[in-house]
């Protein structure tokens, strides 16, 4: 059993990205590999946003070990049960994140959604009702941030609010290990104004999946 503190943790928004390859086929594997049509130009441990057919995987921010020129295994990635991952249905394209630039003087940080919804029914000769999970609600995160327009993360932020595309969001906690989160990303530039405490905007990330962690 581990406890930790969150202390020390750095937050970045990714600043930019490689032009996307074609992803030509993904194995049913653990780890899944996938095969792009053309040369990838990646290396081991790149982080890279994968759009797949496969529900499951689309969307994500994922960290790579690197085959061969046009092939690359996708790390901690378990696709093996068709079910969810359906032979020969996981073709898309993939994308280097190519820069991170960090969101400093972060006061705190909320998270909200993934709720359980369920269908609750009840069979006409039977005396207890039963449920069926169905869907979860969308994933948010909400960070206070300490007001300072100039910082380059809170740049980084504004432009994302206004040009609606979403971007990786990386978590370095202190032990080293990382959460990769794909998310619009939203920034309230009106600061709060309370009395003697911190001037604060808010930063909302809205996600498109669920996270990865490494």
């Amino acid at each position: 059993m581990t406890v930790r503190v969150p202390n020390g943790a750095l937050i970045a928004i990714e600043s930019g990205s490689a032009a996307a390859v074609n992803i030509t086929g993904i194995t049913n594997a653990n780890p899944a590999v996938v095969t792009t049509s053309a040369a990838h130009g990646l290396t081991t441990g790149d982080f890279v946003e994968i759009v797949s057919g496969w529900s499951r995987l689309t969307n994500k921010i994922v960290r790579i070990t690197m085959l061969t020129s046009t092939t690359f295994s996708v790390d901690n990635l378990d696709t093996t049960l068709t079910s969810i991952y359906p032979a020969g249905a996981g073709t898309g394209t993939v994308a280097k994140v190519s820069g991170w630039t960090q969101l400093s003087q972060i006061l705190s940080v909320s998270t909200s959604g993934g709720e359980q919804n369920f269908l609750t029914y009840q069979l006409l000769e039977a005396d207890a009702q039963k449920q069926i999970p169905t869907f979860k609600t969308p994933y948010q995160i909400t960070m206070s941030v300490a007001d300072d327009p100039a910082l380059p993360g809170f740049v980084l932020a504004g432009v994302a609010n206004d040009d609606r595309l979403p971007r990786g969001v990386r978590v370095t906690l202190p032990d080293g290990s990382q959460i990769l989160y794909n998310a619009y990303i939203s920034l309230n530039r009106t600061p709060s104004l309370t009395v003697n405490e911190l001037m604060a905007c808010q930063v909302t990330l809205s996600l498109l999946a669920e996270p990865t962690r490494y």
